[in-house]
């Protein structure tokens, strides 16, 4: 079988490379994102592999389908971006569920511990032999309260190594866990009670802009906000005038939600354009980075093996563990499947 990669880069073909073979597989890497426009360069292939960025709309998965392609590969854990109902009975479509939660939740850590004791501002100054300190005092973490959104594994690893620093744990999910060994509050409380407030919750309808003005109003003066998983939870007017304002301590934020244009790429001889973005980087007390808290050797390993194998599985009429709900978007765990039947084999007036 043969998969038309997109936006490839340098990094990603390293464990493509070296597992394809193992799966038998040939790869055409694609240096753009996938768009309407070069859907042609995936003729003649059984599937596409893209990432977050890449746009799957219903009429690019409409193109695809005509040119005989079989699957859309996520190489991510996220599925926003795809246009999944519009899937249904044509292209199967599967992601990379879990990779290395550790890599992630380790990740956010840092950019809390960055962001607290003002450590990217340090660095700055000592490379130009300024080692005053003066601007840069943070806080004790231990005995401070910690708010955790989205309590799935990177969220759960997230609680145990704040726990390690002496915190408090309260946290909020729409679906926590059973039996969790952390106290579960309304959304309100991780607002008004937590100095230190990291997301690690999924993009949907029901969470786009979550932190918002009212939301940042809510919260102490004295609060760290940490964003390593979705750009669009953060309303990014909202969130420069509560900085602006000095309603908010520190923002550290791997991910945003105009991301697209820039993150992954070179700008640096560019004159951006998004001026939000550029006002939010101008502020001291916040700390951009380029969505990379996935990325370490062991979660590209990762990612690479499952997406091979969700092609593989595929092939061999498996059932497709990793596979999305058309009908409802969820993955695996959709009531429809519980006799894990492939979604494709689910009718539409059987989820009714």
């Amino acid at each position: 079988m043969k998969i038309a990669f997109y936006d490839a880069k340098p990094y990603d073909k390293v464990w493509f490379d070296r597992l394809a073979p193992e799966f038998d597989y040939k790869i055409k890497y694609i240096e753009s994102r996938l768009t309407i426009d070069n859907c042609i360069l995936a003729k003649n292939c059984d599937a596409v592999c893209v990432f977050v960025n890449d746009k799957v709309t219903a009429e690019v998965i409409d193109e695809l389908h005509a040119m005989g392609v079989q699957a859309i590969l996520l190489r991510c854990a996220g599925y926003n971006n795809v246009d999944f109902k519009a899937a249904y009975e044509k292209i199967y479509i599967m992601r990379v569920a879990a990779y290395s939660p550790y890599a992630v939740a380790e990740y956010a850590s840092a950019l809390l511990l960055s962001v607290n004791r003002k450590i990217h501002r340090a660095y700055s100054r000592t490379r130009d032999f300024n080692f005053n300190i003066n601007g840069l005092m943070g806080m004790d973490m231990h005995g401070k309260t910690a708010g955790i959104i989205g309590t799935g594994r990177i969220g759960q690893i997230m609680i145990d190594i704040l726990r390690g620093y002496g915190m408090k744990i309260i946290a909020y999910d729409l679906f926590p866990p059973k039996d969790p060994s952390f106290e579960v509050v309304p959304l309100e409380r991780i607002w008004e009670e937590s100095d230190v407030i990291s997301l690690h919750c999924p993009l949907t309808p029901e969470t786009k802009h979550m932190v918002n003005a009212e939301s940042l109003a809510r919260m102490k003066s004295s609060a760290i906000l940490i964003n390593t998983s979705r750009g669009g939870l953060i309303d990014t007017a909202a969130l420069n005038d509560a900085v602006k304002n000095r309603k908010i301590a520190g923002v550290g934020l791997d991910v945003y939600e105009e991301e697209d244009e820039y993150f992954f790429e070179d700008r640096s001889n560019d004159i951006l354009e998004d001026e939000a973005l550029v006002r939010l980087m101008s502020f001291p007390n916040v700390l951009v980075t380029s969505h990379q808290a996935f990325f370490t050797a062991e979660a590209m390993e990762a990612i690479a093996r499952t997406t091979l194998e969700n092609l593989k599985r595929l092939e061999n009429g498996e059932y497709l563990e990793n596979e999305i709900c058309y009908q409802c978007g969820l993955q695996g765990a959709c009531d429809l499947r519980k006799n894990r039947k492939n979604c494709f084999e689910i009718k539409r007036s059987d989820s009714k």
